[in-house]
């Protein structure tokens, strides 16, 4: 069976009403990213941090599949899919695809503030500061910020290294170390990038400069003709 591994990033997301990572004023949700998303920002105002994420993670329980998510699921019928994606809502899982590889975490998932591989799931939306891990500290949001690395790097990488084809979907491959990943894609696999402002890459990729709800499923439908 061949592989299909998937790239996906704010893109396939923000058509189901999340909004994209960051604003073009740099901002996220009218926040500056360095006082949202990083180890500093929590250990300055994790007050502020908390709410934060406690609101990303009301609006990814509210929000559903799109077509780009759901045409997907489809794939699995003829290929083995694995899908990357940089996202920390859990729309993939909602559309019923099954291997999902998390590279910057899980938004409804909480972690130790000391031990990183404790996680707990969150009744709900809001993760409270009282609430605590079995060592006694603070659950912090689940999610990879500026200046932690990325535990899933090496797997992902070598997911990578086995696919038949590749795509990108909705993401600008400007956020790193994520956007490398297609560097250790086989030059033999086939190649496509899917977003309304795809970049220009090398690696020989087919350009699909659509929206993922439109260019995700026609792409879908080629490959299983």
């Amino acid at each position: 069976m061949k592989k299909i591994v998937i790239l996906t990033g704010a893109g396939i997301s923000a058509e189901s009403g999340l909004k994209t990572f960051r604003d073009s004023d740099g901002l996220w949700e009218g926040y500056r990213i360095e006082d949202v998303a990083t180890p500093e920002a929590w250990q300055k105002n994790p007050t502020l941090v908390q709410q934060f994420y406690n609101e990303r993670r009301k609006a990814v329980l509210a929000a559903k599949p799109n077509a780009a998510h759901l045409s997907l699921v489809d794939l699995e019928s003829k290929f083995k899919v694995n899908i990357i994606t940089q996202n920390v809502d859990d729309l993939h899982e909602k559309a019923g695809s099954t291997h999902v590889l998390h590279l910057h975490g899980v938004i409804t998932l909480a972690q130790s503030n000391v031990d990183p591989t404790l996680t707990y799931a969150i009744n709900g939306w809001e993760l409270n500061e009282t609430d605590r891990c079995e060592h006694g500290q603070q659950l912090r949001p689940h999610v990879v910020w500026f200046g932690e690395g990325v535990p899933n790097w090496s797997l992902a990488t070598r997911i990578c290294a086995e696919a038949d084809f590749m795509i990108v979907i909705g993401t600008s491959l400007k956020v790193y170390p994520a956007a490398n990943l297609i560097d250790y894609a086989p030059k033999t696999a086939r190649k496509y990038i899917i977003d309304l402002d795809a970049p220009i890459v090398e690696n020989e990729f087919v350009i699909v400069q659509q929206a993922a709800s439109k260019g995700v499923p026609e792409l879908v439908s080629m490959l299983l003709a």
